[in-house]
């Protein structure tokens, strides 16, 4: 602004109201010439005060201006790209503004909107629906919210919320602002969900295994007191003999309830974990399979429970561990009369294969090896030596040093024992095992030279357990070794004949945990 210059705040019109303003003023007042200096100066400052009073009044205004400008295009940014496409309708239903994001939204140009009916945009079969509301909104005056299919320029469409409310303009004709937002995503999310829920319920009602939903009841000190049943399907019904049980309480349906009930729901109610165990339901005498879980992961404290009746099933494994029972029976007492034979051909043997079958138990569970192994290696041991039934009396009790052909027949037993044993029915590999407790970890064993784990890990516990009673005890052609040459040999072939985990067993067995071998003395 340049100095002793008064910028007008209005134009012209303005500068004429100071002019006249000032000759008000001078028209009151006495001939200039004759006024005094000091009355002259009064003046003079008054008029620059006055200045001064303008000046600062027409920044203010400009400043004023500048804000309400930006103000406006703040707003204009707003309201033209908001992700929500907004327009002013006439009580006639035509378009009068919209912004650019309707315009996106209907895929047309925003000139083009203007003056064209907001209906045309409105798919055919939802137009009924807009008439109503629009009318409601100008008989009560009340916002006006629902959702319809609204129509691009090609053609397609899609979902959209409308929200609108009426305002009056200047002239005080009613109008109606539209607010429209796109959820055909959601639209889909929720056709999606609801085919789910469709499917689920169908499943729900079909499915053969028993299915329900029951909510927790607490005391006052928040202890699960009761359940409540919030859904059950058919098979529920017909599985747990619970008929009409919606709605109502365990307790209700099962006055004298097995404890297994609340074990069921309890135990994942408190914990959140879910648990599967087979509960017999002792007053229907049937087995089920029940699977518990949390409906919600919200905090929600609803329970599934799913129910399988393994009734059959359950008497089928009883039913076969009463065989496998009676087997193992026949079994034993199989072994212990073909046990008796073979110790009655050779005597000098006699408990032999006894001591190296609670020596090879011994050393398995040492190893921590599973009890179906154990039990498997204690049998086979039992029996391991069965195949001498087949080598001539006078061989097994020949109290000199054997020739190679005899040595021959007594390496058959091992063969001749696997052909016994092979067609006998057993819960274990017992021919198996015979037939590979004189193989060796390095291929120079026999009958057939395997190697390493060629060979069963119950075979290569056998024959460790073999050589160190037979090493520990007398024979007809050789007094005992001792049971420190017995333990020296599988010491120092460790890995090479024998296996190395089964010797380390063995050793702590007699060095660390006193075994002893039964009716031998050293």
């Amino acid at each position: 602004m340049t100095e002793g210059k008064i910028i007008p705040l209005q134009g012209n019109a303005l500068r004429r109201r100071a002019e006249n303003k000032i000759r008000e003023k001078a028209a009151g007042m006495e001939n200039l010439e004759a006024l005094s200096p000091e009355k002259t100066r009064q003046m003079l400052h008054e008029l620059q005060v006055h200045q001064i009073e303008l000046e600062i009044q027409n920044d203010e205004l400009r400043r004023a201006q500048t804000e309400l400008e930006a103000s406006r295009s703040r707003y204009l940014d707003l309201y033209e790209l908001a992700p929500i496409g907004y327009f002013t309708v006439s009580e006639e239903g035509l378009i009068l503004e919209a912004n650019l994001t309707a315009a996106l939204l209907l895929d047309v140009k925003r000139g083009d909107l203007t003056k064209r009916p907001f209906s045309q945009f409105i798919l055919e079969d939802n137009r009924d629906s807009y008439y109503l509301h629009r009318k409601q909104l100008f008989d009560a005056e009340e916002p006006q919210a629902y959702e319809l299919r609204m129509v691009k320029k090609d053609g397609t469409t899609f979902w959209a919320e409308l929200v609108m409310t009426t305002v009056r303009n200047a002239g005080g004709v009613p109008e109606c602002r539209v607010v429209m937002k796109d959820i055909s995503a959601r639209k889909q999310a929720e056709n999606v969900l609801r085919v789910s829920e469709e499917r689920y319920r169908d499943l729900f009602e079909a499915m053969d295994e028993g299915f329900c939903v029951v909510e927790m009841l607490y005391d006052p000190d928040g202890e699960a007191v009761d359940y409540r049943f919030v859904e059950i399907n058919p098979a529920f019904e017909k599985q747990t003999g619970l008929q009409q049980a919606l709605g109502k309480t365990i307790r209700q349906m099962v006055p004298n309830h097995d404890a297994h009930w609340f074990e069921i729901y309890g135990k994942v109610a408190r914990t959140g974990e879910a648990i599967r165990f087979q509960n017999p339901a002792h007053a229907m005498q049937r087995y089920y399979d029940v699977y518990a879980f949390r409906i919600n992961g919200d905090g929600s404290q609803k329970v599934g429970i799913l129910f399988n009746d393994i009734t059959k099933r359950k008497q089928a494994e009883l039913d076969l561990i009463a065989s496998e029972r009676k087997l193992r029976k026949a079994i034993s007492t199989t072994v212990q009369v073909l046990v008796a034979a073979v110790e009655t051909r050779d005597p000098y043997t006699s408990g032999h294969q006894i001591r190296s079958a609670d020596l090879a138990r011994a050393m398995a569970i040492e190893m921590g090896l599973p009890q179906e192994v154990i039990e498997g290696i204690h049998m086979a041991g039992t029996i391991h030596d069965i195949g001498k039934i087949s080598v001539p009396a006078e061989i097994l009790v020949k109290p000199t040093k054997l020739s190679d052909l005899e040595f021959s027949l007594i390496k058959e037993h091992a063969r001749k024992g696997f052909e016994m044993l092979k067609y006998v029915e057993s819960p274990w590999p017992l021919a198996e095992i015979v037939y590979q407790h004189h193989e060796r970890m390095d291929g120079s064993g026999y009958p057939r030279g395997l190697k390493g784990e060629e060979t069963l890990i119950e075979a290569r516990i056998l024959a460790i357990a073999d050589v160190v009673e037979s090493m520990a005890s007398h024979r007809p052609y050789r007094p005992s070794l001792g049971l420190d040459a017995a333990l020296a040999e599988i010491e120092n072939n460790k890995g090479t004949l024998y296996d190395s985990n089964a010797v380390d067993a063995c050793l702590r067995l007699f060095r660390e945990k006193g075994y002893q071998l039964e009716g031998i003395r050293f």
